[in-house]
Formats: C-alpha cells, structure tokens, sequence
C-alpha cells in the first residue's frame, strides 16, 4: 500500500516517520522549504517511546505526484485545508482512501465535496508534539495512538487493509466501530479544554485552584447537549474521564489553542468552536459564545498587527 503523508510537520512527521521505519511505503508531500531542511538533515523524532532518526525520507513536491496513492494521511490545522487539499488531489485515484487526523467535523465536508465520500474516512489522533525550530519533531508525552474507521458501508473492507498496514508500527492503532461518535467525543473534550484555558489563559490546575471549576463544568455541558442534539451522546465512561481531565487538582494540561495564542500563531476558532455552536440550532450557549468572541478578538488583534 502506497502512503502520502501530507505534509512533514509535528504530527504526519510523526506517524509517517514511524510507519516508514516499520517499513511501510511511505511518502512526505512537503513544501521546497520542509523540503530541503530534510534533505539536508533528515526526519529526526525525539520521543520516550523511542528515538528516531531517518537519514533520507522520501519525498515529493505537489508538482511532482503523477500516480495516486493508496492511503493519504492528512493531518494539517484546519486553516491550512483548502491548501492542503488542492495540492494533495493528483494523488487521489479511484481507490484512494483519504484519513484525515483533524479535530472538529467540518473538515469532511469540505472533503467530502471535493474528493467525494466514499474516499473519506473518520480519524483522529492521541498525541502531544511540537515541531523544534531545527525542524525536530518533538513528542511531549508516551500517549500516541491513531483511531480511524469507516464512515459508510463502503470503506468497511478498505479500512481493515489500512488497520492492518497501520498496526505494529510503533504507536497504538484502534480501528473505529463508530468513528463518528469518536470524533465527537474528542471535539467535545477538545472544545471545552480549549474553551476555558484560551478564556482565562491558564492551565487546569490554575484554573482548579481559583476556584473556576465549576465554569469548565459548565463549559463542558454546553458541548454534551450540542453533541446530543447532533445525534452523537456521548457515553457515561466519556463524559467522566472528560469531568475529570477539566477539574484535575494540579493538572499542568492547557489546550494546543492556548499555547497556539501563547506563540502568537493562527488559531482554529472557527473549525473548533464556531462550527459547535453553528451547530447547536435552538440552544442557548453563552459560555461557547463568549470563548469565540475571546478568540475572534484575538485574531482580530494579530491580523491587524500584522498589518502594521
């Protein structure tokens, strides 16, 4: 099976330089910039699982990509999608199957509209990393697992050839009886962590010990009952390991949205948290709209700074 991995960043570089150390066929679609600093130094991971290094990663250029391949992993921010999608879509052939690792839902729309359906599949990924300036991925914690699986009766076959090319390849791989509700429960998780963190800019535990718990609490009811009225509950076993994880004593947990507004990046206000209350029809969500407002105004600050 013929792998394109979209883009050399933190998390492709990752399960991509993983699979290609177990073996696989796999390929880096990258920018000339990614690019040279490869060719130069390699595809470097420093993780406690284990370090990596490979010498001579194989490469392409969007321009390049005459055949499609079998499996293309996607795992770009949501801002960067369009892009991605326009320079990846040579690659895909008739039984291409596309798994992209992005949070949120509303990016397999976009997918599905361009590629058609039945080449998408569900995804989403467990992992904490950085990219290091010298181009070093960097994983922050042992958490590494990849959960995929079919969407529709269609990719039920494909999906098992893909879980068997994606296990034993150094991170954990659960393949989805109902991907879609796995996704849902991550966004959910996501947007409440993300939501109260990027709010009061501190960390878990900070916000634990100011007595602000009972605000993420809030937060994360919010999310559950847009979830619900979605058609995607989410189970008693999720809703208490995500109570949990939001009102941890000491937790050092802070979304990557925080730490994205902490670097002064681009943030996914819109794919995160807009589309969740676009999708919340009659309901009221005060504490959703507040968090978009507070990210909004963010990026509303650093778009005309930049202008400056």
């Amino acid at each position: 099976m013929r792998i394109l991995v979209v883009g050399a960043g933190s998390i492709g570089g990752y399960f991509g330089g993983r699979l290609a150390a177990a073996g696989r066929d796999v390929t880096f679609l990258v920018r000339e910039r990614r690019a040279e600093m490869l060719r130069k130094d390699g595809l470097s991971i420093v993780s406690p699982a284990g370090d990596l290094h490979i010498p001579a990663p194989r490469l392409i250029l969007s321009q390049e990509i005459k055949d499609p391949f079998d499996l293309i992993i996607l795992s770009c921010k949501a801002y960067d999608l369009d892009e991605a999608a326009r320079s990846f879509s040579a690659a895909v052939g008739p039984r291409t199957l596309i798994l992209p690792l992005l949070n949120g839902m509303r990016h397999l729309d976009l997918l599905d509209d361009r590629f058609g359906q039945d080449h998408v599949l569900g995804g989403q990924c467990m992992i904490s990393t950085t990219l290091d300036a010298d181009g070093t991925i960097r994983h922050l914690a042992p958490m590494r697992a990849l959960v995929f699986g079919p969407r529709f009766g269609s990719q039920a076959r494909g999906s098992t050839e893909v879980s068997g090319i994606l296990s034993n390849a150094g991170f954990d791989v659960r393949l989805s009886a109902d991907i879609s509700q796995d996704m849902w429960d991550k966004w959910v998780f996501i947007a409440s962590s993300a939501g109260v963190t990027t709010l009061l800019r501190a960390s878990i535990g900070d916000i634990v010990a100011a007595g602000g718990s009972a605000l993420s609490v809030a937060l994360l009811e919010e999310c559950l009952e847009i979830a619900a009225r979605s058609g995607h509950p989410s189970a008693q076993q999720s809703r208490e390991r995500a109570l949990g994880l939001l009102t941890a004593a000491g937790s050092p947990m802070t979304a990557s949205m925080m730490r994205d507004m902490e670097n002064w990046a681009r943030i996914e206000a819109d794919h995160i948290i807009g589309d969740l209350i676009a999708r919340s029809g009659d309901l009221a969500t005060p504490l959703l709209n507040t968090v978009l407002v507070n990210l909004k105004a963010y990026e509303n600050r650093r778009n005309r700074e930049a202008q400056q």
